[in-house]
């Protein structure tokens, strides 16, 4: 699932060694003016706990408020985990270019050459299919995590540890037709990035969790990320996602979401991974291009490949600034997250908190209304 809800609140106002820890996890400063009181307000809104990580330059600063857990009353913390959901993706899509520029494939590759017979039936090919077309979801899959009797096992039987294969995924999917022609239209489908993985998995023989893990979470030193496969608890210190009636989601298998969106990490990890993603540390040259290259179609975002280019506010009125910015953002059972990072690199915002996933599923608002978000975005991103 996407956190558009809570992007829509914030816009309304080959690679080898171990990278050395950026300065910006070395040198903490005081939070940017109105930050620590926009994430106040977001609390004081309806949200539990909310956490967020800037960066200006090199200078990071940590904010939390609420709780993490409204049972015990433990307090929200900055270094606490949570589920990352579709961030995920851009993790997934570096996979894929790092092995398109080690010559192992090409994004233009057809899905059917590297599975075989997967992508059949109802008007679907793979053959007409490309890599490049599922990672920046141009291939027309139909989402069968759009349905609401799709999570029924969880939402409805509270059968939390219940288990989706991603071909079990696949192949509801495949039961629908096509939304579109194949680089005709635009449609979100985590399906695209279920496919994604295999594909990881056809090329390295690898699995991809593990190919995640040697080429990004070990490289970069993030050691509070993870990729849970079937495991539906969170370990060590984390944050407790909740539904906006107050009942505790943390417990839930990711395995419906796979390389869709199963990752946990902390605010620090994931800022860390995107600084060095979008400043061009994890790929070479032509497939940081590719990355960064957005398709548009009318009512569509400017999409990449795991990733999103947005003009955001600064202000309001006539005269309102614009702020360049690339984003990521995930959505699930009672957790989603935004990553934001200028174009130039110097400026970043990551913010968690609340969703209510089976909200979402009846088209209604899955966060609480608040004005804070945007406060807490002009306060990180803008002059």
């Amino acid at each position: 699932m996407r956190a558009t809800t809570l992007v829509a609140g914030l816009c309304a106002v080959a690679v080898s060694g171990v990278f050395p820890a950026a300065a910006a996890d070395r040198v903490s400063a005081p939070p940017p003016a109105g930050l620590t009181e926009a994430v106040e307000q977001t609390v004081s809104d309806g949200f539990p706990g909310v956490v967020a990580y800037t960066r200006r330059g090199e200078r990071a600063s940590r904010v939390a408020a609420g709780l993490a857990d409204t049972a015990t009353g433990e307090r929200a913390r900055p270094d606490q985990r949570f589920r990352i959901a579709s961030n995920t993706k851009s993790f997934v899509s570096t996979v894929l270019l790092q092995l398109e520029g080690e010559g192992r494939l090409s994004l233009d590759d057809s899905v059917e050459r590297w599975l075989p017979g997967v992508v059949q039936g109802n008007g679907n090919a793979g053959r007409d299919i490309t890599i490049r077309q599922l990672l920046n979801h141009t291939s027309g899959i139909y989402d069968p995590t759009e349905e609401p009797e799709f999570f029924a096992p969880y939402l409805e039987r509270q059968e939390w540890d219940h288990v989706y294969t991603p071909r079990q995924v696949i192949a509801r999917a495949v039961r629908h037709k096509p939304l579109f022609a194949p680089g005709s239209g635009w449609s979100y489908s985590n399906t695209n990035y279920l496919l994604a993985g295999l594909v990881i998995e056809a090329v390295t023989h690898h699995s991809a969790p593990s190919e995640i893990r040697h080429r990004i979470l070990a490289p970069l030193g993030l050691k509070d990320t993870s990729f849970p496969v079937t495991d539906p608890a969170i370990h060590g210190p984390h944050l407790h996602g909740y539904d906006l009636a107050g009942r505790d989601m943390t417990r839930f298998s990711p395995s419906y979401d796979w390389t869709a969106g199963a990752m946990i990490s902390t605010v620090d990890d994931l800022a860390r991974f995107h600084r060095a993603l979008f400043t061009g540390r994890l790929l070479r040259p032509a497939q940081q291009r590719e990355l960064l290259t957005t398709v548009r179609f009318p009512k569509a975002p400017a999409y990449g490949l795991g990733v999103q280019h947005m003009d955001l506010p600064c202000g309001s009125g006539p005269n309102t600034e614009r702020i360049s910015a690339w984003e990521t953002d995930g959505a699930g059972p009672g957790f989603t997250s935004v990553s934001l990072i200028t174009t130039d690199g110097e400026r970043q915002l990551v913010l968690v908190n609340v969703y209510d996933l089976g909200a979402e599923l009846k088209d209604e608002r899955p966060i609480p209304e608040s004005g804070g978000l945007g406060k807490a975005q002009a306060a990180a991103l803008c002059n």
